[in-house]
């Protein structure tokens, strides 16, 4: 199969900062009114059993935690089995990401992969931005866990819509899930009318060239194509935020690629890791590497005029200082990280 189509992004058509949620989230504090006591026999306060039993906060608390918990969940459930839940043009259920999508992800992304962020709040905090991050890793984890640190970590509780290649929205379930993530096909049309929205659009220029490339090669960036993604910031107004993501690239370390197979199955490679086909489904397994998500300084293009976007030059140019500024961020990342696993 040829490669699949990304972004005119590509034209090889190959799509600890912030604060947690649920740490934003608090309920509030409770009051601190004591309860009258009742005079006794002796004018002092009453001790004895017949007074009235109050239970105790912490009980009465936990009791209404999980009360809610069971009508928040009861309401969500009767909201899906009728229908009366919003998507958006795109297909994106902002209601199902929170509760139930990111629900999932959360414990890989927390426990798993232990993910640092850094330079979350270099992310505008309103307004359309154009995330711009490398790509590793052969199955693509990385832009999953991208979308969770965003989504958890941004202290004006940003969503990313990420753009994919088409080969994901040819795969069943894969294709309604990516939908209703928030993710719409790598096109310029697509990004272009996110970005006008406000939204915070993720893209990863690389493509299939960068999550299917060979262990040996890790960490160094493949072609970010003629500037495809920089043509479209433009257009909308909005900065450009580089991202650097270490850690995926050790997930499946890719020893080989069936050629032949990919060809037969319609993939644009098939890997060969140490644990894969060898181990069967246990081979599919990544490795439990630590993760460091950083983002980077902005770079604005509002200053610059409607034609701009037609400036070959000039997107070179952008495209080179994107590109630039996420290798140096890698390779500043790898030195001081201790472990590929610690």
């Amino acid at each position: 199969m040829a490669d699949a189509k990304v972004i005119p992004f590509d034209d090889d058509r190959s799509r600890s900062g912030g604060v947690p949620r649920a740490a934003r989230r608090r309920p509030p504090a409770r009051g601190t009114g004591s309860v009258s006591s009742l005079p006794g026999p002796s004018g002092s306060p009453d001790a004895s059993p017949q007074g009235p039993e109050v239970p105790r906060d912490g009980d009465a608390s936990g009791r209404g935690a999980w009360d809610r918990r069971i009508a928040g969940g009861l309401a969500f459930l009767r909201r899906r089995v009728t229908g009366e839940y919003d998507v958006d043009e795109f297909g994106y259920d902002e209601e199902l990401t929170d509760q139930v999508l990111m629900s999932l992800l959360r414990p890989v992304y927390e426990k798993y992969f232990r993910v640092e962020v850094k330079g979350v709040e270099n992310i505008p905090a309103e307004g359309g931005a154009l995330i711009v991050s490398n790509h590793s890793g052969t199955l693509p984890l990385d832009g999953l866990m991208l979308q969770v640190a965003v989504h958890d970590h941004h202290p004006a509780d940003r969503h990313l819509r990420l753009l994919a290649a088409d080969l994901v929205f040819m795969l069943p379930v894969v294709n309604e899930l990516a939908r209703k993530a928030g993710h719409t096909l790598a096109c310029a049309e697509d990004a272009e009318r996110l970005l006008r929205q406000g939204e915070v659009v993720g893209v990863m220029p690389e493509g299939f060239k960068g999550i299917g490339k060979p262990f040996g090669e890790r960490y160094k960036l493949q072609r970010f194509g003629r500037g495809g993604f920089v043509s479209t910031a433009l257009r909308a107004g909005v900065p450009i935020v580089p991202c650097s993501i270490v850690g995926a690239e050790e997930i499946y370390p890719m020893i080989g690629n069936a050629k032949t197979l990919a060809r037969l199955l319609g993939f644009p490679y098939f890997p060969i890791t140490p644990t894969f086909p060898w181990l069967g489904p246990l081979g599919a397994v990544p490795l439990p590497t630590k993760w460091t998500i950083q983002f980077g300084e902005p770079i604005p293009t509002d200053g610059y005029p409607l034609e701009a976007a037609e400036d070959p030059m000039l997107m070179f140019n952008l495209t080179d200082q994107v590109r630039e500024q996420i290798q140096h961020t890698l390779y500043k990342l790898l030195v001081q990280r201790r472990s590929v696993f610690f």
